[in-house]
Parts: C-alpha cells; sequence; structure tokens
C-alpha cells in the first residue's frame, strides 16, 4: 500500500514474520493485553479515564501548561556555528510553513494545546506526516494515543500501527515506519517507546477528590445535616420497621427535608453525628490539589494558591518555566526539528518573550540598561516596545571614556603606566616683548612704500 506517495510494507520479522507490540510491564516482545492503550495508566478510573479529568486540579494543571506553552510563538530558526547566534527565518520556508499552519483543521495554536494535553493525558503525542512530491513534509495530524499502537521488529526497526483517522486522511488501518510518525513522550518508566502520564500517579488523589465534593454536595443537599435513625423503646417486627422507614424518607428526605413528622409507639429521631476528622473536607481537599499539582510540577500559586511573598513576578514565572515548562517545550522542539528534518543549523524554537514578560517599568529599566552597557543597540531595545529604528541606533554604543582590555594591558606593561616619577615639565617660554608704536607705525610706512613703488613699476612696464 501507498501512504503519501510512499509505499508502506510489512517486514518479515518478529514472532510469526510479523511485528510485536511492545510491553510496558514484561518486555519487548509480549503482546498488550490492554482494551486501550494506556489503560494501564488508569489504574482506578480504567473504565471512565474521563472522569479523573473531571477533577478542578486535573483539568486546571493540563489547560494552563497547554495554554501557556500554545501562546508562545513557534518559530524556524538559524544558528550561525561560528557565533552561536540563533537568527529567526523570516523568508518562506517549508519549515516555517507547516509550523504556521500544521494541517487544514488546525492553526498553530490548537495544535500545540492538542499536542501538549495529548502528552499529558496520556503521555504520548504522536504526529503523522504528509509529504509532498519533493519528500518535504507538508502537514502533520496529530493522532489519537488511544488509537496507536508501536511495533517492533526483532531488527529492532520501530512502526506504529494506526486507527482509521479520518481527519488524518485514513480509512483504513495501517502500518508506517517511525519515521512517518513524530511521537513525543513523557517519562519513559518501563518501555522506552510508552511514555507515562503525569496522571498514573494522581489518579487517585484526583479521583479521591471527586468523591470528597460528591460527597459534600450530598450534604449539603441534605440541608448540612447528617443522617439520623428511628428508635423505638421496645421491639418491634422487621415488616413494621421496613414500612417507617420507607415512610419516613418518602415524607421527611430529599425535598421534603423540613416538614413536620408525627411518630407514634414511642418513636424518637436521633441525628447520627459526625467525627471531627470527616468534618475537615476543605483541608482534605486541599491537600488533594495540592498532591495533584505536585504531580504536574505546577505551582500552587497557579492554581489560585497564595502567591509567595517577597517574590517578584519575574522570578515566579523564571521558577514555573524551570520547573514545569522546559522539558514539555524542549522536547517539542526537538521532535519537530527531526521530524521535519530541518538541515543542519535550523531548528524549531519557542519564542520565550511571550512568557518571562514583564511590567512596563521593569521592562524599561532592564532595557536601559542592556543598551547602557553596550549589550544592545537602541533599535534591538526599540523594539522591544514595538517602536521604529532612528537614525544611529543601528549599533551598540559605550562612552568614549571607556577603553578595551588590551589597551589597559598595554599601558599597564609600561615601566611607569601611570608617569609618577617622569620629569617636570619645563615652563613655556615668556613671549618677546612687543615694539613701541613709533617703530611699529615706521615699519608699516616702509612696506606701504615699497609696494605702491612695484605696482608703478609694473604699470610702466605695461
Amino acid at each position: 500500500m501507498k501512504l503519501f506517495g510512499f509505499e508502506i510494507t510489512r517486514t518479515k520479522a518478529g514472532p510469526s514474520g510479523g511485528f510485536s507490540s511492545v510491553d510496558s510491564n514484561r518486555g519487548w516482545w509480549s503482546v498488550f493485553s490492554e482494551p486501550f492503550g494506556g489503560a494501564w495508566q488508569s489504574v482506578v478510573v480504567r473504565d471512565s479515564p474521563e472522569s479523573v479529568l473531571a477533577f478542578s486540579a486535573v483539568f486546571s494543571c493540563v489547560s494552563r501548561i497547554a495554554k501557556d506553552i500554545a501562546k508562545l510563538d513557534l518559530r524556524v530558526v538559524f544558528e550561525d556555528e561560528s557565533t552561536g547566534i540563533c537568527t529567526p527565518i523570516t523568508y518562506n520556508s517549508p519549515f516555517a510553513a507547516v509550523l504556521r499552519r500544521p494541517n487544514h483543521y488546525q492553526n498553530r495554536i490548537a495544535f500545540v494545546m492538542a499536542w501538549v494535553i495529548n502528552l499529558l493525558l496520556h503521555g504520548n503525542a504522536y504526529a503523522l506526516k504528509e509529504r509532498d512530491g519533493r519528500g518535504m513534509v507538508r502537514a502533520l495530524y496529530l493522532l489519537d494515543p488511544q488509537r496507536v499502537t508501536p511495533l517492533v521488529t526483532r531488527d529492532g526497526e520501530v512502526y506504529y500501527k494506526i486507527a482509521a483517522d479520518h481527519l488524518a486522511g485514513l480509512v483504513d488501518s495501517v502500518t508506517v515506519p517511525a519515521s512517518e510518525v513524530i511521537h513525543d513522550r513523557g517519562a519513559t518508566l518501563w518501555h522506552p517507546l510508552v511514555g507515562v502520564s503525569p496522571i498514573y500517579a494522581c489518579a487517585m488523589t484526583a479521583t479521591q477528590g471527586n468523591k470528597i465534593q460528591a460527597n459534600s454536595a450530598a450534604f449539603f443537599q441534605n440541608m448540612s445535616r447528617p443522617s439520623g435513625m428511628l428508635t423505638a423503646p421496645g421491639d418491634i417486627p422487621d415488616e413494621v420497621a421496613a414500612r417507617l422507614k420507607r415512610e419516613f424518607e418518602e415524607n421527611f428526605g430529599g425535598k421534603n427535608i423540613g416538614r413536620i413528622a408525627v411518630g407514634g409507639h414511642g418513636l424518637e429521631y436521633k441525628p447520627m453525628m459526625i467525627s471531627a476528622v470527616d468534618a475537615e473536607l476543605v483541608k482534605q481537599l486541599e491537600w488533594t490539589v495540592a498532591d495533584v499539582a505536585r504531580c504536574f510540577s505546577v505551582p500552587l500559586y497557579k492554581l489560585g494558591g497564595p502567591v509567595p511573598s517577597g517574590v517578584s513576578i519575574e522570578s515566579l514565572n523564571q521558577a514555573y518555566y524551570d520547573e514545569c515548562l522546559q522539558s514539555p517545550i524542549e522536547s517539542m522542539e526537538l521532535s519537530l526539528t527531526e521530524g521535519l528534518e530541518m538541515p543542519t543549523g535550523y531548528e524549531a524554537e519557542f519564542d520565550l518573550d511571550g512568557l518571562r514578560r514583564m511590567d512596563l517599568t521593569a521592562q524599561s529599566k532592564a532595557e536601559g540598561e542592556l543598551v547602557k552597557g553596550g549589550i544592545k543597540s537602541p533599535d534591538e531595545a526599540r523594539r522591544r516596545f514595538n517602536l521604529p529604528p532612528v537614525p544611529g541606533g543601528r549599533y551598540p554604543y559605550l562612552q568614549q571614556q571607556n577603553y578595551s582590555l588590551e589597551a589597559l594591558a598595554k599601558r599597564d606593561a609600561q615601566v611607569d603606566p601611570f608617569k609618577t616619577n617622569a620629569p617636570a615639565t619645563p615652563a613655556p617660554a615668556e613671549p618677546p616683548e612687543a615694539a613701541n608704536d613709533d617703530e611699529a607705525e615706521a615699519m608699516m610706512a616702509s612696506i606701504a612704500d615699497l609696494f605702491v613703488k612695484g605696482l608703478e613699476a609694473q604699470h610702466a612696464a605695461a
């Protein structure tokens, strides 16, 4: 068969001359026994994985990380080997075109968000390549991680079995080589081709949080009152007890709470007490939120917790990037660089300026210091404020009295660099005294007389 112009064939390797599904728990050559991909990660939510996402802390962590990464500009840069400086590619590069518009139904932001969400929820993100006639990648289609199965041959070659996906143009299940799929994965705890989601570690906590909220909702639906029991002074038949219980629940339970009950035969209602431990639902719920945030490496203040005092916003954002965002960002950058088969020196890169934004005062001070230190030119600093270049602002400048280290070294190499033993400079000679006025007038008259005679001689000769 052919996929996007390339012949896809089975190799005669592995058990029974075919492929072998990788196993996350028992080895390389066994077969998955899961009902769906990643089911072994679901733990307590095996039948309904989406119930974990219903816990607000899980939803907040996943959506915040995905949105914060998706808001960054994704571009192609070229790194100069001699200087190590990365320059964004501004011309119409085929690699940049794919990053700007990965496919016909997703723009850059939607594509990045879906990529990160797949990585966080399932531990794996798969993107199928579509090539043009030159073999260049012209589109990327994100696949459902639960419908993709990694395969390994006896020779160690990697393939991917993909179920039908109409958005990706697959009407039937296909098996493609690893060269046609970009696979980004999380922590590979048991197998290098199977990433593990953070939900693996916090699924039980998220379920506990959901149970706490469900029980709390039921408690408040009962007018914030615990259950109770009917007691009688003597023994009563079972059928009478069942009837009284049914009538009491129908007439005075649910929406009928608060109605007046009239009991006979010495019946008495006694509410059941709640222990102090059971009543501390808020503290238990706060612990579940903190545990989920810990698994996703998201600081609590990003989920509505208290903001650390005495720390600047810039420092908090830097810590958030270092501890939470840097790993998935760099992993996606490398996956796209290798997956798009960019030439040496070219790579996909997120513009982190969208994450490390400062307030206007702090940004003005920082840019001003960079210009004063000769690190940036005035035009580069002005660009940060969306201001046009100005004449003479193209190059960095330093003050005239600054000297290079080489010039200072030459000065210090002299015997007496600071001229402490230099001879005193002789005083300037006094100017000669001016002649008296009579002598000056006589001299000027003589010069004038000679000038007139010269003119008369020239006129006579003519």
